[in-house]
């Protein structure tokens, strides 16, 4: 071990984790892109990921609402594809961003940092004519 210590300074050795997500779902909004004084763009979007759950003759549906943040090209390709209600398939990591309110206390956020965002459908009402969405919930396939 040389001397090395860890973040609670016994000197063991803790086991790398792995954080992979792998979320499928409707974007609740446009992509929001801003760009860092770097110059690096960031996309932040929302995803809503709907489930069914059977019991007996009874069927439970539940959405779960989550924040996604692409990088860089991804970021850029993010606000120039996709549109509110697009389905995606997003693949990530966890993040946690922490940061102080206004009044001093402490706030933390959990989101999804894309390192994938694959386009798989649009709304669309059928007329040929561009951007037009019908009001019909898209059923999100899953690819694989």
């Amino acid at each position: 071990m040389n001397g090395e210590k860890n973040a609670a300074g016994n000197g063991k050795k803790r086991a790398s984790g792995l954080s992979r997500v792998v979320a499928l779902g409707h974007l609740t909004r446009d992509p929001e892109l801003r760009h860092l004084p770097s110059g690096v763009a960031v996309a932040d979007m929302g995803l809503a990921i709907n489930e069914s759950a059977k019991n007996g003759d009874e069927t439970a549906d539940s959405v779960c609402f989550v924040d996604i943040v692409a990088w860089s090209k991804q970021a850029e390709a993010c606000k120039e594809h996709l549109t509110k209600g697009d389905c995606v398939l997003v693949e990530g990591r966890l993040q946690l961003d922490q940061w102080e309110d206004k009044a001093g206390g402490k706030r933390s956020k959990l989101r999804v940092r894309a390192d994938r965002v694959k386009f798989l459908g649009r709304y669309s009402t059928g007329k040929g004519g561009a951007g037009g969405r019908e009001s019909a919930e898209v059923e999100c396939a899953i690819p694989f």
